[in-house]
């Protein structure tokens, strides 16, 4: 009997749940393909019982992985292990799932931030990791229940020294399951574009306390986030990354065409008194100022407010 080709989820949340969904729903029953979601708490329970609902732009369906676990000793060697899960828990996860991956195991991280990959390099030497990002609007409104807006949604990924026949695998996989997916050579820049606008956005509003619309309409607030873009595409500049020309005003522009009321997960959360993403948005860009000898006194300022 042919081995599955086997992938685990972690982390069932905005993203995670929307992809493994869009993912388990395809793959049901496959000969081929297994699904797997790595949750916890009262999201696990939710979907052992009821399943995943997704609330999509293209319709509502419930889907039903292989098997939903806690416990990553019952999952078994993954193929793919797509990680989803917030930034600060991405160590912990991968410990966890260390019964998982063995030397033909591929990690995806589609995490916030620029450095996953050579953060798990240091947690799991000799796996082979890709990078990638997501953009999409999504969020987990209850547990076993992900809503997803609008038609911004896409997946970007790719690895410089990938395994070409993964890689190709996985990139056929996707659109079997309805995920509109890229595979890039240049994966790098493409994350870093990404992060650019998540970092001064998500540092603007928890700082401000105001959305992007509020931002963009007061003269200061304005002034503080095109220092932020400033900042940081100098610091990309120094890494050696290649980003876009007229990226402040692609920035702008995207940002503009967002409703007024817009804030950002971490501002969200910061509000809330919840753990917030500010080490990898905010002071991950100073860290980085610092050792590439760039100046980053917006950055320094707001993470200062933000990291007790």
């Amino acid at each position: 009997m042919q081995k599955k080709y086997k992938i685990i989820i972690a982390g069932i949340g905005a993203v995670g749940g929307y992809y493994g969904g869009k993912l388990a729903k395809a793959f049901f029953n496959s000969e081929n393909t297994e699904i797997i979601f790595y949750a916890r708490g009262e999201n696990l329970e939710a979907i052992r019982s009821d399943g995943l609902t997704l609330q999509t732009a293209e319709g509502i369906f419930t889907a039903h992985p292989a098997l939903a676990t806690d416990n990553a000793s019952e999952a078994g060697i993954a193929d793919l292990i797509i990680c989803c899960t917030k930034s600060y828990h991405l160590e912990d996860v991968i410990e966890q799932l260390k019964p998982c991956i063995d030397y033909n195991t591929v990690i995806l991280p589609l995490l916030n931030g620029v450095d996953a990959p050579e953060r798990l390099k240091k947690i799991i030497p000799g796996t082979e990791i890709w990078t990638g990002c997501v953009y999409i609007v999504s969020r987990l409104i209850r547990p076993g229940v992900v809503e997803q807006k609008g038609t911004i949604n896409s997946l970007h990924f790719g690895a410089a020294d990938g395994t070409k026949k993964k890689l190709e695998h996985v990139l056929q996989l996707f659109p079997a399951a309805g995920i509109n997916a890229s595979l890039h050579e240049n994966i790098t820049e493409i994350v870093w574009q990404k992060y650019v606008f998540i970092s001064s956005i998500g540092s603007a509003t928890t700082y401000l306390n105001a959305s992007t619309g509020a931002i963009l309409g007061n003269d200061e607030h304005k002034k503080l986030f095109l220092s932020l873009l400033s900042e940081i595409t100098q610091v990309a500049k120094a890494k050696q990354i290649i980003l876009p020309t007229d990226l402040t005003e692609s920035t702008l522009k995207k940002m503009a065409s967002l409703p007024y009321e817009t804030t950002s997960s971490m501002q969200v959360d910061y509000v809330a008194g919840k753990q917030t993403e500010a080490e990898i948005l905010t002071a991950y860009v100073v860290r980085l100022g610092k050792e590439l000898n760039v100046p980053t006194p917006a950055y320094e300022l707001i993470a200062g407010k933000l990291i007790s």
